[in-house]
């Protein structure tokens, strides 16, 4: 922390030019978005000129971490600047969110910003129930509306709600703004994406998923989501450009966790955690680099807070306190790639996803990510990691789609692998996304981005494997994870506001 201190203060001396007044924050969040599915990453058969804008302008991560691989958990995480253990019922899904946890919009309002948000705050969930009288994104602006004509997508018309928050924005004060897509969680309309001209060879389907015409065309409407709000995106950076608000506006673009596809969206592997982020501040630093340092959603308050010039106010009480690092010494560095050494690895993990299993019970998952490596505890492994396959014929055959297996969300990539999962080429990938796990998986994601070839048991990498699992037994200990700590079953007894299903007992 010295060191990184020193550099700030180094940079801010030597390049940096005057902090006339406080930055704007313009906080940006897809919903359900991996990386790399935007344009600036290289990726076919996608266009995203609004973060793109940003990336250019800015920095684009190439290593940044989901704080959970599902949403509330994960957005409270952001909001909070503590790892979604840290933060009780918040850490699980459709839960509520105890209010002792300030969240930086309502710091920086505290502190003089106009605050709002429009589409996707804090949830699902039930935040008054902890204390909260609004969203913990902050005062909603959804007013306007907007028809799509596609399918599935929100009517929320996130721009023009935009321009209703600045023209309510008293003249002498600076914004916070929290835009949340509704986008591009499913469902998905079917089909969109060939009718919109795109072409099922314009893509590259991951290894964990089979190639075909079908899954082909579920991504390319995946694909159409992310445009759409991109496109909103960037009408909102071209409004505060041209109001001459653009340079002195942090803006942060990411998205809560991975594409709603199975063995990606809630699950710690690559495609669940690892989600796009770019950060852009023109007046302040450099842009068109990017940084291959791992960083987390705990990282995103910290580096919110540190430009604003805000100070938590219970910096000193770790039980309630941010534990992230700012990124601000890094955006200020002017340099690209691995920029700061010490930054080795972040954390990110899950308890309960959807309402998946007997009893309500959790499927906990941990995770330690490198710029090489990500390590997996599962907690569990007599547990199903998809949700309890519950819906079987008198003679133990699965039923009908989405009888079980509910932490993968409905979809046609999932169907496809259900009516083919007797099938002798499409059989394995099924069992990658439903079978049970072991305790520890070891992926070099590298080589194998699609984390298919567990190394925890290879005797080559039995060491890589020990030292994580000693560096993550260390952490969660001392950041009094329960699951680290003798009390997991605290998870279970967490309320669940969103709808409950029946499981049949193990």
């Amino acid at each position: 922390m010295l060191i990184r201190l020193l550099l700030t203060l180094v940079f801010i001396i030597i390049s940096v030019k005057p902090l006339a007044k406080v930055p704007n924050v313009l906080f940006v969040i897809s919903d359900d978005q991996s990386y790399p599915h935007a344009s600036a990453y290289g990726c076919r058969g996608i266009n995203t000129p609004g973060f793109d804008r940003i990336a250019k302008n800015g920095v684009l991560f190439n290593n940044a971490i989901s704080g959970s691989p599902g949403c509330s958990p994960s957005r409270a995480s952001v909001l909070t600047g503590r790892y979604h253990w840290m933060i009780e019922h918040a850490g699980t899904h459709a839960s509520t969110f105890n209010n002792k946890y300030f969240t930086f919009p309502d710091l920086l309002e505290k502190s003089g910003y106009w605050v709002g948000y429009t589409g996707k705050g804090w949830g699902p969930g039930k935040y008054k129930d902890g204390g909260f009288n609004r969203n913990p994104a902050g005062p909603i602006f959804s007013s306007k509306k907007k028809n799509s004509n596609i399918k599935g997508i929100s009517s929320n018309d996130y721009s023009e709600n935009f321009n209703v928050f600045l023209k309510q924005k008293p003249e002498d004060k600076p914004f916070c703004f929290w835009l949340g897509g509704h986008e591009p969680h499913r469902v998905f309309e079917k089909g969109i994406g060939l009718k919109r001209g795109k072409k099922l060879t314009d893509i590259d389907v991951p290894a964990f998923l089979p190639d075909t015409s079908e899954i082909r065309s579920d991504i390319l409407d995946y694909y159409v989501e992310i445009e759409w709000f991109d496109s909103h995106l960037d009408k909102i950076l071209s409004k505060l450009d041209n109001m001459g608000e653009l340079e002195n506006t942090i803006v942060i673009a990411t998205s809560d966790n991975g594409m709603a596809f199975p063995r990606a969206k809630a699950n710690c592997y690559e495609f669940g955690v690892h989600v796009p982020l770019a950060i852009m501040w023109t007046d302040r630093y450099s842009g068109n680099r990017v940084a291959n340092d791992p960083v987390g959603f705990v990282d995103l308050t910290a580096t919110i807070l540190d430009a604003a010039n805000v100070v938590h106010p219970n910096i000193n009480r770790p039980e309630l306190a941010p534990i992230g690092d700012s990124l601000i010494p890094l955006l200020l560095s002017g340099k690209s790639g691995y920029i700061d050494k010490s930054r080795t690895h972040v954390y990110s993990g899950r308890e309960r996803h959807s309402s998946s299993r007997f009893n309500n019970w959790t499927y906990p998952q941990r995770c330690l990510r490198s710029d090489e490596y990500i390590y997996i505890r599962n907690f569990r492994p007599d547990r199903w990691p998809a949700g309890d396959p519950q819906k079987f014929d008198s003679i133990g055959k699965l039923g009908k789609m989405h009888g079980g297996y509910h932490d993968i969300d409905a979809c046609p990539t999932m169907d496809f692998l259900i009516e083919n999962r007797n099938h002798q080429k499409y059989k394995p990938f099924f069992h990658l996304s439903v079978n049970k796990r072991p305790g520890e998986e070891l992926f070099n994601i590298k080589k194998d981005p699609s984390c298919l070839n567990n190394l925890a048991l290879d005797p080559e990498f039995l060491k890589i494997t020990q030292k994580y699992r000693n560096e993550m037994n260390k952490f969660l200990k001392a950041t009094g994870d329960p699951r680290a700590n003798g009390n997991g079953d605290i998870w279970e007894s967490y309320k669940r506001y969103s709808r409950m299903r029946s499981f049949p007992s193990p």
